[in-house]
This record gives C-alpha cells, sequence and structure tokens, in this order.
C-alpha cells in the first residue's frame, strides 16, 4: 500500500489529470452541443459557480465525516460526470452538468487540502507546495493526454471513458492510504473562535483571492495578450502560459527548501514582488522575448500562494488533538474560487474599454496588493498566538 504522502500526491495528481483532459477537448464539446463564444463562456460558468457555492459545504462535511470520504465521494461524481459530458446537447445542458463537475471538484480540494495539511504535521514538513505541485503535473499530462488522443482520432467519449477508468483504478488503490479518516465527533476538541470572525482567516482569504485573479487572467489571457498585443502567431503565443505552468510547477516541486529558508510570510510577500514584477515587464516592455520572461517569473511568484496559504489556514485551525482546519480551509478555498470566477471577465471588461496590456498591467497592481495584505496577516497571527499565551496562563 502506498504511503499516506504518495496517496494525498496521487488525488492531487488525479485532480489535475482530470480537469485538463476535459478542458482541453474543449473545442470539440464546444462543436458537440453548438455553441457559440457567447454561450460557451455561459456554460463554462457552470464548473466555477458549482465550485464557489459547494466549498463551504464540502468544508463542513470534511469536519463532520474526515477527508477520506469526502475525497471518496469527489472521485467517483468526477470519474462518472466527466464522460457524462459526451451526453450533453446544448449549451444549457452543458453548464447543469459543469456544475455537477464542480461541485465534485469542490468535494475533491477540500478533502485533499484538509488531507495534505495532516500529512505535513505528520511529517513536520513544508510539503503543501509539492501536493499542489501534483496538480499542475497532472494538468500537463492531461493537455498532453488529450491533445494525443484528438490527434489519434479518438472520439471524446473514448477519450474521457478512458480517462475516467484509469482514474477510478488509481484512486482504488490509493484511497486506504490516504489520511482524514475520522471527522468531528462530541469528544473533539473544539475551537473558541468562529471562523467568520477572525481578522487572520479573512486576510488569508484575501491574499488567495487576488492571487486567483491572477491565475484566471493569466491563463485565459496570456496566449490572446501575444496574438493581439505583441503580433506572434498562436503557436508561439500558447507557449507563454506553457512557462507560466512549468515555472510554476517547478518552483512548487522543488521549493520546499526555499520555504524553510523564508518562511511562510517572507515566501508569499518575496512571491508577490516577483510575479507582480514579471507582469510589468511583460505589458511595458514591447519585445515578445521578455514577456516570456515576465509570464514565467508571474508563475514562479504565484506558486506558493495557495499552497501555502492552504497550510497556514490548516495551522490556524488546528485543534488540541493536532486535527482540524476543515472549515478554515473551507473558508479561504471558497473565497479563491470567487476570485477564479471573477477575474477573467475583470480583464476582459477592462480591455474593453482601454487594451489588454492596461487590463494585465492592473492585475500586476491586484499581486501587489498580496503584499500589505501578507503583513497584515503575520501580524494577524502573531497578535492571536499572543492572546492564546495569555489565555493559558491564566489560572
Amino acid at each position: 500500500m502506498p504511503t499516506p504522502r504518495l496517496a494525498v500526491f496521487a488525488v492531487f495528481l488525479f485532480n489535475g489529470v482530470l480537469f485538463l483532459s476535459w478542458a482541453a477537448r474543449m473545442p470539440a464539446v464546444s462543436a458537440q452541443v453548438g455553441a457559440t463564444e457567447a454561450t460557451l463562456g455561459l456554460a463554462l460558468l457552470g464548473a466555477s459557480i458549482g465550485l464557489a457555492l459547494s466549498a463551504p459545504i464540502a468544508a463542513r462535511m470534511c469536519a463532520k465525516v474526515g477527508a477520506r470520504k469526502l475525497i471518496i465521494v469527489g472521485v467517483v461524481v468526477t470519474t462518472l460526470v466527466v464522460p457524462g459530458l459526451t451526453l450533453a446537447e446544448s449549451p444549457l445542458q452543458l453548464g447543469l452538468i459543469l456544475f455537477v463537475l464542480g461541485s465534485a471538484s469542490a468535494s475533491m480540494d477540500v478533502g485533499m487540502n484538509v488531507a495534505a495539511v495532516a500529512v505535513t504535521r505528520s511529517l513536520e514538513r513544508p510539503l503543501m507546495p509539492q501536493f499542489h505541485a501534483g496538480f499542475s503535473v497532472g494538468g500537463l499530462v492531461g493537455s498532453l493526454g488529450a491533445a494525443a488522443a484528438a490527434s489519434a482520432g479518438w472520439s471524446l467519449t473514448r477519450h474521457l471513458v478512458t480517462v475516467a477508468v484509469i482514474g477510478a483504478v488509481a484512486m482504488a488503490w490509493v484511497i486506504r492510504a490516504i489520511p482524514g479518516v475520522r471527522g468531528e465527533t462530541s469528544d473533539t476538541p473544539t475551537n473558541d473562535r468562529p471562523v467568520l470572525k477572525r481578522p487572520l482567516l479573512w486576510l488569508l482569504a484575501v491574499i488567495t483571492f487576488f492571487s486567483a485573479i491572477a491565475e484566471g487572467a493569466t491563463s485565459d489571457w496570456s496566449a490572446l495578450f501575444f496574438v493581439s498585443e505583441r503580433g506572434l502567431s498562436e503557436a508561439a503565443a500558447a507557449s507563454a502560459y506553457a512557462g507560466f505552468s512549468i515555472a510554476m510547477a517547478a518552483a512548487r516541486m522543488f521549493g520546499e527548501p526555499v520555504q524553510r529558508r523564508l518562511g511562510p510570510y517572507r515566501l508569499l510577500a518575496t512571491g508577490a514582488v516577483v510575479a507582480a514584477a514579471g507582469l510589468a515587464l511583460a505589458v511595458l516592455f514591447d519585445v515578445p522575448a521578455l514577456g516570456f520572461v515576465g509570464f514565467a517569473f508571474v508563475g514562479l511568484g504565484l506558486a506558493f500562494a495557495f499552497p501555502v496559504i492552504m497550510d497556514l489556514a490548516g495551522d490556524a485551525g488546528k485543534r488540541a488533538d493536532g486535527t482540524g482546519g476543515e472549515r478554515e480551509i473551507g473558508l479561504v478555498t471558497t473565497v479563491a474560487y470567487t476570485g477564479f470566477l471573477i477575474g477573467p471577465p475583470l480583464v476582459g471588461g477592462i480591455a474593453h474599454a482601454s487594451s489588454l496590456s492596461v487590463s494585465l498591467g492592473v492585475v500586476a497592481c491586484v499581486i501587489a496588493l498580496m503584499v500589505p495584505a501578507v503583513l497584515l496577516a503575520r501580524r494577524s497571527r502573531a497578535r492571536e498566538i499572543k492572546q492564546q499565551e495569555v489565555g493559558s496562563a491564566r489560572p
């Protein structure tokens, strides 16, 4: 049986593979349902809405039943629904199926982050970026597999059924090794601090919100930026997002020594500076090569934002028995998903009123706002620790 660390990494990998497998076949899905660009965009909102609405519910369920059971639900629904995309006959049906898929992804996202926090606690190592690298690597594998399937002439049904079956078999092999079997019981120690009334958690949520806006904007608009603003071909422009993804995955996979050296808050602030500077470099200088470098810096700088925040949120919810963090992770995840939902249309609206360079410049400013938020979060956490020490010292 695999180790808990490998099992949790496999869940992140599975999530990335399944997500990009269908997303990379979007032209085929669009043709299948007869969607225009406008109706396809509305249908795709179904997944984001499902994620945002289901994340807080998933957090409460995770606190009750444990991470493993929540992951099982997410895996089962995902492996059934992904092939079900081939049954959609209209943009409305596609949007409804994607809503269900987004809800299942929320269950997996919350569950796998809670399980990952449990592994980092047991090993006492800052491994969250490595787990999130699993999603990045899975996305790369899924997109390459989709390209290979399309080149080989595989139908959409054959491709997605094959991916779902392979994924289900892999998850069946690792699922028993995933930690988080036990949820809350009547004997579970509780935290006296309500989640919604803790400034620290809202600050952490704001940081992920800003990061999500930047990630969503980069994934949706980087290629168009190089085509419309820098005059590159579509093939050359696509490599910009590839550079962003590779830089992010590499930083997450091999960044543990950096996180140990800098600590979580300094790492978040430094990463925000690097990402903001990289995006500014891309939009201020009309040199395609500098643009590619800039987007790679964005991936490098944002690589640690989401995983480190998940780690900090879990730590903020840690109970006396060493468990906890489900509800805190759920809050931060929910706010982050709203960033993914808002970011791309926000950039598009600003670009329509001005230019894509201006809108991405605004995103660079949003990334820079992460720095003061990080400093405030560190101060808020220090204040909470001090209050806990004072409270425990009282007779």
